[in-house]
C-alpha cells in the first residue's frame, strides 16, 4: 500500500513538472517573438543610416580623390580603390542587414 502511494506521488509530481514546463515555454515563446518584433522595428532605419553613411563616405573620398588626380599624386589609384572599397562595403552591410533581419 506504501509504495502504491509512493508511485501515485510520483506521477503527480511529474504531471505537475510537466504543466509548470509547458508555461514556461510558452512564456519563453512570447519573450522571443517580442524580442524579433523589437528587433524587426529598428532594421530599416539602422540599414538606412549605414546606406546614408556610405553615400557620404563615397562623395568625400570621390572628391578627396579628384583633389590627388589634379594635384599630379601617384597613389591616386589607390585612394579611389580604398575609398570605392570602403563605400562599397557601407552600402552591402545596409543591404545585407536588411535582408537577414528583415
Amino acid at each position: 500500500m506504501k509504495e502504491h502511494n509512493t508511485i501515485k506521488r510520483g506521477l503527480l509530481v511529474l504531471c505537475l513538472g510537466a504543466m509548470r514546463m509547458t508555461h514556461i515555454l510558452a512564456q519563453s515563446a512570447q519573450g522571443i517573438d517580442q524580442a524579433t518584433s523589437e528587433v524587426q522595428s529598428y532594421v530599416d532605419p539602422i540599414a538606412n543610416l549605414i546606406i546614408a553613411i556610405g553615400a557620404v563616405v563615397g562623395l568625400i573620398g570621390g572628391i578627396r580623390v579628384y583633389i590627388k588626380w589634379q594635384s599630379g599624386d601617384q597613389d591616386t589609384q589607390k585612394a579611389l580603390m580604398g575609398w570605392f572599397g570602403a563605400c562599397l562595403f557601407l552600402i552591402l552591410v545596409g543591404v545585407v542587414i536588411r535582408a537577414f533581419f528583415g
